[in-house]
């Protein structure tokens, strides 16, 4: 069995907007990003655990607010209070998460078909996010993370690098659709590539 992607058959490759005269490497980028295994995790309010003492793929766990811990496989979002999303392509990740976390401390959910995740890179990136997005973008950082509202819907936006900005940014996969639509009609004006 093959698995569809959220937008499997929405995601259009090639050069769109405005981009007569410009490099081609001065475009946005936006894709979608596949593969990814996003585990939930919930501490309960019963547990005694202290949340530092916890790693998960050698990663500590942040109780600070819109952080996000990573290496070159997997990132730990903070979501909210108690609340991480781990996104990671390590196959095993769901294993180690639940090696290292007791079901009597934690709510452990795999959410992977549940949401897609849209990238968006290049030096525009912040610019389009502001259309539809009341974040201060002024002051987010390379491994922070915010959920806000983009057009209506629901998103968890994750900046992953800042050389050039690229954001990882997640939402419901029912409404993938409508949000890669609003993405990419935001980005039109710059100019961008389908990757």
């Amino acid at each position: 069995m093959t698995a569809i992607t959220p937008l499997e058959f929405v995601h259009k490759k090639g050069i769109f907007g405005d981009h007569h005269k410009k490099n081609e490497s001065d475009l946005l980028q936006i894709s979608e990003v596949k593969n990814l295994t996003i585990i939930q995790i919930v501490q309960y309010k019963k547990s005694k655990i202290n949340i530092n003492d916890v790693k998960i793929d050698g990663l500590q766990v942040s109780e600070k607010s819109s952080n996000v811990t990573s290496n070159k496989e997997t990132r730990i979002l903070w979501s909210g209070p108690r609340t991480w999303l781990v996104l990671s392509n390590k196959e095993n990740i769901a294993d180690i998460i639940k090696r290292n976390l007791k079901e009597k401390d934690f709510a452990i959910t795999d959410i992977s078909h549940s949401r897609a995740i849209i990238q968006i890179k290049g030096l525009q990136a912040k610019e389009v996010l502001k259309k539809g997005s009341s974040i201060n973008f002024s002051e987010f950082d390379v491994n922070t993370c915010s959920g806000s509202v983009f057009s209506g819907i629901t998103i968890v936006i994750d900046l992953i690098s800042n050389d050039p900005d690229t954001f990882n940014i997640l939402t419901l996969r029912s409404f993938g659709e409508s949000f890669y639509h609003h993405i990419t009609d935001s980005a039109l004006e710059f100019g961008y590539v389908g990757v």
